[in-house]
């Protein structure tokens, strides 16, 4: 089982001693999904909503701390858009039963209503 959560991240550059052109850039990012019902599993329902992100300021902060740029003097994540859940079949089969097994955890009556909830349409299965 793989999957991943695929983010667009806007980085600006401010150094204190240099100058840079351009001073912004974005890249993406991928965060490894936690499997089903193992530690950070619930990624989706506590950062997303709608296929959105539910608190950018938070999120960026999180981004930094993933791309190893907290605390670093003149460098800043100033943008995050999240694009999707990339995943094989697997995973989603498994996260799907685990959605499942506990429903009311998402305050829904099916598990599509969750997916689209958190998810919105932006789930990409691979094979």
């Amino acid at each position: 089982m793989e999957a991943a959560y695929v983010v667009s991240v806007a980085v600006r550059l401010d150094p204190p001693a240099a100058s840079v052109d351009p001073d912004r850039f974005e890249t993406t990012m991928e965060i490894r999904a936690s499997e089903p019902e193992t530690d950070g599993w619930l990624f989706f329902r506590d950062r997303l909503w709608r296929g959105e992100i539910g608190d950018e300021p938070s999120f960026r902060r999180l981004a930094e701390e993933r791309l190893g740029l907290a605390g670093a003097p003149g460098v800043a994540v100033v943008g995050a858009d999240f694009r999707e859940l990339r995943t094989d079949e697997a995973y989603l089969d498994a996260l799907k039963d685990a959605i499942a097994a506990d429903l009311a955890r998402f305050n829904a009556d099916s598990v599509d209503e969750v997916l689209r909830k958190y998810l919105g349409s932006s789930v990409h299965v691979r094979d």
